[in-house]
């Protein structure tokens, strides 16, 4: 990933790409238990304060797993008009938030910090984030949801795609204009995909 990223964009992406390819056709969640939450907090030391020494427990992955679910919908409104993920699109997986609720549950994760970003998206406007004081002590949640709400209102938000490589499921951010791909090996995996489909139609 582009080391040129803040790290609320690299944090914002990082989360809903715990959602992945499973290398067999189908998708894998990172995040389906909670040691896999605990695993990907200490693999992020910039989340939390002492996170080497985190782990997770179960109210917190359906927190977090929840906040993606909004991020997720969210970053699918971002890349409009084109389609969002696959694993967002397909007909068996859960359908994506509504907007507003993605945006209530983001805002309401990003409550739990003293100093509150809140996220405001009008249909006709860019996103913007203001900030609101809040008493209480800082969550994963929070953190999280925070570093969305950074990312979602910055300028890097409209270089996120989706990435329509066979099997590939990722969101990326668009490095150059004329990439189409997340990663190199998925560009290569869709020209053999295009170059199948164009000698199935000649035959």
């Amino acid at each position: 990933m582009d080391d040129s990223l803040s790290r609320d964009a690299r944090l914002a992406l990082d989360l809903a790409l715990t959602v992945r390819h499973d290398g067999h056709g189908g998708v894998a969640d990172d995040l389906a238990e909670s040691t896999g939450l605990t695993a990907w907090v200490r693999a992020h030391p910039d989340v939390l304060p002492g996170s080497e020494a985190y782990v997770a427990d179960d109210p917190a992955l359906i927190a977090v797993r929840d906040l993606r679910t909004a991020v997720r919908a969210l970053f699918a409104r971002a890349v409009r008009p084109a389609e969002p993920s696959p694993a967002d699109a397909d007909a068996d997986a859960a359908r994506l938030l509504p907007v507003p609720e993605a945006i209530a549950r983001l805002n309401a994760a990003a409550a739990r910090t003293p100093t509150v970003p809140v996220l405001a998206w009008p249909d006709d406007a860019d996103p913007v984030v203001r900030q609101e004081p809040q008493s209480g002590r800082p969550e994963l949640t929070a953190v999280l949801a925070g570093a969305a709400i950074a990312f979602l209102a910055s300028p890097d938000r409209q270089r996120l795609r989706a990435c329509h490589a066979p099997r590939c499921v990722r969101y990326f951010l668009k490095e150059h204009p004329r990439q189409e791909w997340c990663k190199a090996s998925c560009g290569n995996r869709a020209r053999v995909a295009r170059h199948h489909e164009r000698h199935k139609k000649s035959a």
